[in-house]
């Protein structure tokens, strides 16, 4: 299949990619029966997905490209969070078009001081500190009363609206009938507006952040930089002969993926209006770490299919209630032992096992061979 896309003309492939993020824009106001989430805000669980792919395609420079085991990533995201919240309401009332950007800065010098000390040290050893690190700065958030401390900041600045408080336009959604599909006028979705009821603009807002950063990891990936990398990952002492130089190039990613987890910490705290150290607890770490694992670290549209899957199923089967993170752990383990290399792993990984699979075989045709003959 993936061959089959590749080969089709480059005008053909753009269409198809334009199509498909309009259809990504138009799914909250589709709402179909299968997908939507009953009982829970759809936009609302979109906007969710948006932010976790987001997180996702950052963990991904440091972990599937870089090879660097990252640990405490929610750390950067709670710095992108903070700063906005400080700057729009705690302490200052910028606008967030002027927040985020110092949000995203501030997540990437945190990134450089963090890496600088500690990326000479390599697997476990830096998987321990960045997981140090995740909790110092929540902790931090929690006894610091210029951060709120555990009371947390509220009245969070959010996105300027166009149009006023209708918006440029309204845009109805659909209404599945007894098999007949409808438009419903009563269920109207003011565009570019960002209130309280509605999500939906939220989430065309984090899916925009997440196709710029798609098409950033793309560029990046194919370049010097992104070769770098990999050579990185697959074997630091070579790539160092070869004359990469390594630290340099880690501690690029290093940065690389805090400044995409402050711009996704940014957005989520402006959606959310109010933010304290719980929304940063570890288990969002092993969660975005999660999202890499399972859709295939290395591959960008791996990680995004993980980030979709960890972020929705368990709001769509809500109806299981206490029990649906205890099916989601059990599906995540299976997976692990069934599939350890992601649901969709890159190439290289996909060509190494191939390779294995092979060689295997080559060495069982020879040994009967040999056995043969004696």
């Amino acid at each position: 299949m993936k061959n089959k896309l590749t080969a089709l003309p480059k005008p053909v492939k753009v269409l198809l990619w334009v199509l498909l993020a309009l259809f990504a824009y138009a799914l909250p106001l589709l709402e179909p029966p299968i997908i939507s989430t009953p009982g829970v805000d759809f936009g609302g669980v979109l906007f969710t997905v948006s932010i976790y792919c987001l997180v996702a395609l950052g963990l991904n420079i440091v972990v599937g490209y870089a090879g660097l085991l990252d640990l405490g990533y929610v750390g950067f995201y709670a710095i992108g969070a903070y700063t906005v919240a400080i700057l729009t309401s705690f302490h200052a009332s910028w606008p967030l078009l002027l927040a985020i950007p110092v949000g995203v800065v501030a997540a990437m010098v945190s990134g450089v001081i963090l890496g600088a000390p500690t990326l000479r040290v390599r697997g476990d050893y830096l998987a321990i500190v960045t997981l140090g690190f995740g909790e110092i700065i929540r902790l931090v958030a929690v006894n610091t009363e210029w951060l709120g401390d555990t009371r947390g900041i509220k009245n969070i600045a959010k996105p300027p609206g166009v149009g006023g408080e209708e918006g440029l336009f309204q845009i109805p959604h659909l209404f599945w009938g007894d098999g007949t599909v409808l438009l419903d006028t009563d269920d109207k979705t003011k565009f570019l507006f960002f209130g309280v009821l509605d999500q939906i603009p939220y989430y065309w807002m984090g899916l925009t952040a997440v196709i710029i950063v798609l098409i950033a990891d793309i560029l990046i990936k194919n370049s010097r930089v992104g070769r770098a990398w990999e050579a990185t990952r697959e074997d630091e002492d070579a790539a160092e002969l070869m004359g990469v130089p390594t630290f340099k190039f880690k501690l690029l990613a290093f940065a690389t993926g805090a400044f995409v987890g402050g711009l996704a910490g940014g957005l989520y705290a402006s959606r959310q209006g109010f933010i304290n150290p719980q929304s940063f607890l570890l288990l969002f770490s092993i969660l975005y770490l999660a999202s890499v694992v399972v859709g295939g670290q290395g591959n960008r549209w791996g990680v995004l299919v993980g980030a979709t899957l960890v972020a929705y199923l368990p709001q769509r089967f809500r109806e299981f209630d206490d029990f649906r993170v205890l099916v989601f752990g059990l599906a995540l383990v299976v997976l692990a032992a069934v599939r350890p290399q992601g649901l969709l792993p890159p190439r290289r990984t996909v060509r190494a096992k191939k390779l294995e699979h092979d060689l295997e075989e080559l060495e069982e045709g020879t040994g009967e061979e040999e056995a043969a003959h004696a």
